[in-house]
């Protein structure tokens, strides 16, 4: 305000400049408040209702989880006591079956001094390479026959006499021809897991869902790349059926393969607990057996899902 006339004078500035006396006006509180949501990063803020929904969807859960696995244990559970309590009441011979908690020690003992792992370790060497190759020339072989018919002419009356022939019947003759080392008791499992697997695969491409293959045919689709879209994962469900099945094979054709002139494993274990009268050891290797079977089984189940992710599942 000039102090002659009274009236405002304004002070012009040049376009696109501000004046060097002007301070910066401070950000009030109310606006770094307003501002902090932008500023923060939009995953981290989806992060911690995410967690939250999580661990809720967790707990809700849990009983039902509970319930499942208490309802999938009691059999075996039932199974137990009644082989605890049997033999203590006198309704069996403990002499014979001695109850499940001298089993367990039994086991226990024989898993610190070593011999179970060890003999153990000798089956499983044995029977998952028999089961490795059974896989790898079956499965091939099963996808051959199954998609060309002329290979399957040719190939079925053989398949048909040995299939039919028990792999025990022939476990002396692969004694014979290969002796009692390691390559008899392989040969034997490769054998006993190659049925189940090829079998299995030449039912699984022969029967293929029709409509599928018009479809893809419908599209012009060349045969290799119609087996590998088509025919292939349409058969992989009924093909670890077999696979399934060969695990167990496997396994149990080992057993009774390793209690003929094996120095080692859960057969040679059994076998031996028997003629010593080790009961409780003869019982622990069998439970161990039975172990080993569970556990691969499941993980053939694991690799199952993952391989036919594809599927929609029954309800779903």
């Amino acid at each position: 305000m000039s102090p002659v006339t009274g009236t405002v004078t304004a002070k012009t500035t040049a376009p696109g400049t501000e004046s060097a006396t002007k301070p910066a006006p401070a950000p009030s509180s109310a606006t770094s408040a307003a501002s902090a949501p932008h500023d923060a990063s939009p995953s981290s803020v989806r992060q911690v209702p995410d967690t939250a929904a999580g661990v809720s969807r967790a707990a809700r859960r849990l009983p039902y989880l509970l319930a499942k696995g208490a309802t999938k244990s009691a059999a075996i559970v039932a199974l137990l006591l009644l082989w605890e309590t049997a033999p203590r009441l006198g309704l069996v011979d403990r002499t014979f079956l001695p109850p499940f908690s001298e089993v367990a020690r039994a086991w226990w003992g024989l898993a610190v001094d070593g011999q179970l792992a060890d003999n153990a370790r000798a089956s499983l060497t044995r029977s998952f390479s028999g089961f490795g190759l059974a896989v790898a020339v079956a499965v091939p072989l099963g996808l051959l026959i199954g998609w060309y018919r002329p290979v399957a002419d040719l190939l079925g009356p053989l398949l048909e006499v040995f299939r039919n022939t028990a792999a025990l019947a022939l476990l002396p003759v692969f004694v014979l021809l290969l002796g009692i080392g390691e390559t008899s008791k392989i040969s034997i499992v490769v054998y006993a897991c190659t049925w189940p697997i090829l079998l299995n695969t030449i039912s699984a491409v022969r029967n293929v869902d029709p409509t599928l293959l018009k479809l893809a045919k419908s599209m012009d689709l060349s045969a290799p790349r119609l087996f590998q879209k088509v025919i292939l994962p349409a058969s992989v469900p009924v093909m670890f059926t077999g696979i399934r099945l060969a695990g167990a094979v496997s396994i149990l054709v080992l057993v009774a393969a390793e209690m003929i002139g094996a120095k080692a494993g859960l057969g040679y274990l059994i076998n031996a607990s028997q003629y010593n009268f080790a009961i409780p050891q003869m019982y622990a290797g069998i439970i161990t057996i039975s172990g080993i079977g569970v556990i691969f089984n499941q993980f053939l189940v694991a690799m199952e899902r993952r391989l036919s992710s594809w599927r929609v599942p029954v309800g779903g």
